[in-house]
């Protein structure tokens, strides 16, 4: 059997050595091409006060290759928010290629208005599909 490195909490599941948890990257062994999904749970903080001017009222999840978030080079989706409700959740998932070496994270642009944190039990994968 292969020794796979043990969960830091109940509840996650890891297995192979790409995932770094303190930097929140993925890092591919082998060039190849990966799926990818990210599920985030989000809690809005503050309502947005009367009089205030409203930014928007949408979030973008993005999983991007080298931190860089060009188009054809990253996964997106973008999700309204509506006013009445406090905590949302936003998925994402699709194919990258990437380079032995490279790297992918997720990153979230917060059109919101207000300040958005991500609970516990949203989640990051990677799988290779094949080279």
């Amino acid at each position: 059997p292969f020794p796979h490195p043990q969960p830091e909490r109940e509840g996650m599941f890891h297995r192979g050595s790409g995932l770094n948890l303190t930097s929140g990257q993925y890092t591919a062994p082998i060039t190849g091409y990966y799926t990818f999904t990210a599920t985030l749970h989000i809690v809005r903080r503050e309502q947005q006060r009367k009089g205030q001017p409203r930014r928007g009222n949408h979030l973008r999840l993005l999983i991007c290759v080298q931190s860089h978030c060009q188009h054809n080079s990253n996964l997106e989706t973008v999700s309204q928010l509506e006013s009445g409700s406090d905590l949302f959740t936003i998925s994402v998932t699709g194919v990258l290629y990437l380079q032995a070496g490279q790297y992918a994270s997720v990153f979230v642009d917060n059109a919101a208005g207000s300040p958005l944190t991500v609970q516990s039990g949203s989640d990051f994968s990677a799988i290779l599909l094949g080279v």
